[in-house]
C-alpha cells in the first residue's frame, strides 16, 4: 500500500467517528485504531481532546445516560457490539427482524446486523436465552462495546 493511500486512511479515521479501520488488500493488511479521548487528554496536543469532546457530548446527552443505567438495573447478559457501525434488526428493510423481545435464541444464532464500511456483518448471540431488552433502535449508530441486547 502506498504512503499517500495510507495517509488518506489515517486522515479518514481521525476526522470521523470511526474508532477502528482495517483494510486487507492483495499486497498487505493495515489496521488503524484511534486512541480513546481519555488517553489523549494528558497529551500536550490540545486540538484532539476538543475535537473528541464534541462528538462524544452530543450522543451522551440523548442515549448514554439511559443505556448504562438500563444495563446496570437489568439482570442478565449484555450482548455488546463488536465494532463501530450502524445497527439493524433485520437483513433488509421490510423483512422480519432476527429477534424480538421475548424471542428464544441459541448461542451462535444471528441476532442483528451491524453495517461498517458498507459491509453487512451478522452479529451472533454469544449466549443462549431469552431476549429481555433491545437497547438500540433500527438504523442507530453504535460504538465498539456498546450494549445491544439483554439476554437472560
Amino acid at each position: 500500500m502506498d504512503l499517500r493511500k495510507l495517509k488518506t486512511l489515517i486522515d479518514l479515521v481521525s476526522d470521523s467517528n470511526i474508532s477502528e479501520l482495517e483494510i486487507t488488500e492483495a499486497d498487505g493488511k493495515v489496521r488503524i485504531v484511534k486512541s480513546e479521548p481519555a488517553a489523549a487528554a494528558p497529551m500536550v496536543y490540545a486540538p484532539q481532546p476538543v475535537m473528541a469532546a464534541a462528538p462524544v457530548a452530543a450522543p451522551a446527552a440523548s442515549a448514554a445516560p439511559l443505556e448504562p443505567a438500563a444495563v446496570a438495573v437489568d439482570p442478565g447478559h449484555a450482548v455488546k457490539s463488536p465494532m463501530v457501525g450502524t445497527f439493524y434488526l433485520s437483513a433488509s428493510p421490510g423483512s422480519k427482524p432476527f429477534v424480538e423481545v421475548g424471542s428464544q435464541i441459541k448461542e451462535g444464532e444471528p441476532i442483528c446486523i451491524i453495517e461498517a464500511m458498507k459491509i453487512m456483518n451478522e452479529i451472533e448471540a454469544d449466549k443462549s436465552g431469552t431476549v429481555k431488552r433491545i437497547l438500540c433502535e433500527n438504523g442507530q449508530a453504535v460504538e465498539f462495546g456498546q450494549p445491544l441486547f439483554i439476554i437472560e
